[in-house]
């Protein structure tokens, strides 16, 4: 690691991350620890074009989330 934080919603299709905060406050964080996003969770975006959801894998499934959600999500890109 040891890369750049930057919004989930910057990276592109194939690229994987480890993801580091979160930009909103309670309602948020509590949404994406329902779905099993924390903080350190190892992500892949799997689909990130002009419309649509982004969708990522967590190695367990996949999960889309809403263009705004994701620009409120911080990440780190690991190789």
């Amino acid at each position: 690691m040891g890369g750049s934080v930057l919004p989930l919603g910057f990276l592109q299709a194939g690229r994987d991350a480890v993801i580091k905060s979160f930009k909103d406050g309670g309602n948020l964080r509590q949404r994406l620890t329902e779905m099993g996003l924390v903080r350190g969770t190892r992500i892949r975006v799997v689909k990130n074009d002009t419309g649509g959801p982004l969708i990522v894998s967590t190695g367990e499934g996949r999960i889309a989330i809403g263009r705004g959600m994701a620009l409120k999500i911080m990440v780190e890109e690991v190789n």
